[in-house]
């Protein structure tokens, strides 16, 4: 019964987590990063970030910054330095390397860079939400612009790094109008042809779960207005929470549905991912952030869109 995702990690010595869609997406990644770390492996963190990388002292390239814990930088919003901060408090001594955003070209050399520097034989792929495995043609793709840059990016690296997708939060893409009966048939799809490497739950008995769940309200203890959403909600139905929960008044006025659901990790591998993607050829030579937005929205607005569907269940 042991998962297939599992079974390909016993062979990792050295792995990176990076988050893929930006923010606070290398959070979701943490109950992997302790667990590989109780297992005797040696992991790196990386993030898209949201954050103003200008004032960082260690900046390898223009496009990367490594960030620890004190790091200079805007106090109002920088989670990476923060969650830096948890890490030394807990005797983790990781920086995060801070991907600022732009085109493919730029995210590519980036983790070119992560890869040759720190020689991982391992990449996950961490999505916090489930955005990433849409391929085109939803009637919604949620906010794409961040995780396709990073899924064309992490593909590009050479084959024989084992590389993974994995989500955690289903359904709080709901906010950004992503059908999650899409995500459901396209992970359908990845079983199929074998890219479907299994689903678990984290549960608030795991030591990897609290201690996720301290970094969230850690970070989010310093900078209150600017708090995640998305990792919130997922420590909320770690704990059992359910329904129309709130711990931010960030979604005060909406109606949120926190359930178990959104505590399961979907893992995928992400070479297969990247070939179920109808567009990713199409962006695969820019350079900016907004050369990238107007070629997803380009090739968007060009399709014929899968209907909405709700779940029947």
């Amino acid at each position: 019964m042991k998962l297939p995702f599992f079974t390909q990690l016993e062979p990792a010595k050295n792995v990176l987590i990076a988050g893929a869609g930006g923010g606070f997406d290398v959070f979701a990644g943490l109950p992997l990063f302790f667990w590989l770390r109780s297992q005797g492996k040696t992991v790196h963190l990386a993030n898209w970030s949201f954050s103003d990388l200008s004032f960082c002292e260690n900046k390898p390239l223009p496009q990367l910054s490594v960030v620890r814990g004190n790091t200079s930088g805007s106090s109002e919003y920088f989670p990476e330095k923060y969650l830096a901060q948890w890490l030394e408090s807990e005797g983790q001594d990781t920086p995060i390397h801070a991907l600022q955003p732009g085109g493919v070209r730029p995210v590519r050399a980036a983790y070119e860079w992560l890869a040759a520097t720190l020689n991982f034989d391992t990449l996950i792929l961490i999505d916090g939400g489930t955005d990433i495995l849409m391929r085109g043609d939803e009637c919604g793709l949620g906010t794409p612009q961040e995780d396709i840059a990073s899924l064309a990016a992490a593909h590009s690296l050479p084959s024989d790094i084992r590389k993974f997708v994995v989500c955690l939060g289903l359904g709080v893409d709901a906010y950004h109008g992503v059908c999650h009966a899409h995500f459901l048939e396209n992970a359908a799809a990845l079983s199929a042809i074998g890219g479907h490497l299994g689903t678990w739950s984290l549960l608030w008995e795991m030591p990897e779960a609290q201690k996720y769940a301290a970094a969230v309200e850690f970070v989010h203890g310093c900078m209150p207005r600017r708090s995640s959403i998305v990792n919130g909600s997922i420590v909320n139905a770690v704990k059992g929470l359910f329904g129309d929960v709130h711990t931010t008044t960030r979604t005060q006025g909406s109606r949120l549905f926190i359930n178990p659901l959104m505590s399961q990790h979907w893992a995928f591998d992400l070479d297969s991912v990247a070939r179920k993607s109808r567009y990713l050829d199409r962006i695969q030579t820019t350079d900016t952030y907004s050369e990238l937005t107007f070629r997803i929205s380009n090739y968007h607005n060009q399709q014929k869109l899968r209907p909405w569907m709700d779940i029947p269940i």
